[in-house]
């Protein structure tokens, strides 16, 4: 039998792989090895968007990741691809299980849905092709609705750029072994190589779906990342670099690729490297992946795209700071989230009876003055570029009277604040807490206080946290209140650092503020 500290000790491929009649040693070959192997799955499982009576299951056959064609080393054919969903880690009861054919023009990569699951419920799943087995993966269903009295372990964390350091955050969370892992943004980076990588990475720049899925690839044959895809579902949204730096609608920062091709290309390979459902299948250049993930009574997640449908920057066309002249970021017309997505989200949140309602999101919601001491400067990038977008939001979370919270990426350091019903009004209540997890490898090791760190705070007096080391935030949510820690490594230059606690928190339905532990 794999036991969950094998499981969690990454032993779990192994040990399935020797259970169904794969020599350990040629498995741990494969898992390591660059060259091309016979193991088509050296890109690990995930599964995702768990609904009350169903999950997603993925994996991507790839036997050489890195190859530069960004098809894995996988011949041009479609493959049958055997799954099987049990509710131990033997496989002795299996529940479900069947054939989806992966196909080349998907990357050979598989999206199964089951359904018909029991709610609140864990399961395990591996998948088989061409003789080999895959790595088992664990999985948890959402509880029935209506339900109040299972708690939600969630960890969210964003930003993790191959070259500047080692994924360690990944196996600290999964070590955590939360019921889900919500992750805010930037997946891969597009960029070409950087001077100094603490690693190499895989191709240059990401301009076409060849380059898109090389590196996405490379990302998924990380095995810190294989350990917190394998140890619960994810949800997934994307932020700028998983397409390209500061793209904004149909904009992007630079002309060359043309950027509508560049992208319908960033999103297929997206959709091929999640554990989305075919419903997020996309469409040339458009996917939609703002949708709500409910969890029994206790909580809805709405995830949310700040970047298909936003208008562009204000004052400047470009992302950057302006000062408090830039009157365009005031306009009643604009809109961070477009026009469909802000009513959508509107409904939802009229809709809601849980307890609390996730907004997981991008960049910055709270204002905030980056310019320390006289004058005030703003990003135009986060809501503060889009003021009218962020009071209709804060005037529906009021009028609702939900229990908001915010959730964050985008600026690689841990932040916490209060988001006011209108930042313009001095003596405006706050309305929902935001919470801003740090990056997992951007920016590298960083620190946990820098020189203007206390300058920041004092300006922005709805700021109530800040540390800049790498790491996520873990939170657990029960009807009576959201604890939530901010999990920090000391670097990530080096591999194995431990996580360390570096805030912690906890919020009470009907109270947004934040009461610090």
């Amino acid at each position: 039998m794999i036991t969950r500290r094998a499981f969690l000790a990454g032993g779990a491929g192994l040990g399935a792989a020797a259970a169904l009649g794969v020599p350990p040693a040629r498995a741990a070959a494969a898992r390591t090895a660059r060259v091309p192997l016979s193991d088509p799955f050296l890109l690990g499982v995930a599964s995702g968007e768990p609904a009350p009576d169903g999950v997603v299951l993925w994996t991507r056959l790839a036997p050489d990741p890195l190859a530069p064609d960004g098809l894995g080393g996988m011949p041009s054919r479609p493959v049958a691809v055997h799954w099987q969903l049990a509710r131990d880690e033997g496989f002795r009861h299996v529940v479900r299980q069947g054939v989806e054919t992966a196909r080349p023009e998907e990357a050979h990569s598989v999206h199964v849905e089951p359904a018909g699951l029991q709610p609140g419920a864990e399961y395990f799943y591996r998948f088989k092709a061409d003789g080999e087995i895959s790595p088992v993966g664990r999985t948890v269903t959402a509880p029935a609705p209506g339900t109040r009295s299972r708690e939600l372990n969630l960890a969210f964390t964003s930003c993790a750029d191959y070259q500047t350091g080692w994924f360690t955050a990944y196996r600290r969370m999964a070590e955590e072994e939360p019921d889900l892992i919500a992750f805010l943004g930037d997946y891969i980076y597009e960029y070409g190589d950087y001077k100094y990588p603490v690693r190499d990475q895989a191709g240059g720049e990401c301009l076409d779906l060849a380059g898109y899925r090389l590196r996405h690839a490379q990302h998924k044959a990380d095995p810190e990342l294989q350990l917190a895809h394998a140890v619960a579902p994810w949800a997934v949204v994307w932020d700028d670099h998983d397409i390209e730096n500061a793209w904004a609608g149909d904009v992007p920062e630079q002309p060359d690729p043309p950027f509508l091709k560049r992208r319908a290309d960033a999103f297929q390979a997206y959709y091929e490297n999640m554990p989305l459902r075919r419903a997020q299948r996309p469409r040339g250049s458009s996917l939609r992946l703002h949708r709500t993930l409910r969890w029994g009574a206790v909580a809805n997640l709405h995830l949310l795209d700040t970047r298909q449908y936003r208008d562009l920057y204000a004052c400047t066309g470009r992302s950057g700071t302006v000062g408090p002249d830039c009157q365009e970021r005031l306009a009643p017309n604009r809109t961070i989230l477009g026009q469909e997505q802000e009513a959508w989200l509107e409904g939802r949140l009229k809709d809601s009876a849980a307890t609390w309602d996730l907004l997981g999101q991008q960049v910055f919601m709270m204002e905030m003055d980056w310019t320390n001491g006289e004058g005030k400067g703003y990003s135009n990038e986060g809501w503060d570029g889009y003021v009218a977008s962020r009071d209709r939001l804060t005037a529906a979370i009021e009028a609702t009277r939900r229990n908001a919270v915010v959730l964050t990426g985008d600026v690689h350091s841990h932040w916490a604040g209060e988001v006011k019903r209108s930042f313009q009004d001095p003596g405006s209540e706050a309305v929902a807490v935001e919470l801003v997890t740090t990056s997992v490898t951007s920016a590298g090791d960083g620190l946990d206080e820098y020189p203007n760190t206390g300058v920041l705070l004092a300006e922005n007096p709805h700021v109530k946290f800040f540390n800049g080391r790498r790491g996520y935030v873990r939170a657990r949510l029960t009807e009576r209140e959201m604890t939530v820690d901010f999990r920090s490594l000391s670097r990530v230059t080096e591999p194995y650092a431990p996580a360390y606690t570096s805030g912690s928190f906890v919020i009470e339905p009907g109270a947004p503020r934040l009461n610090q532990v």
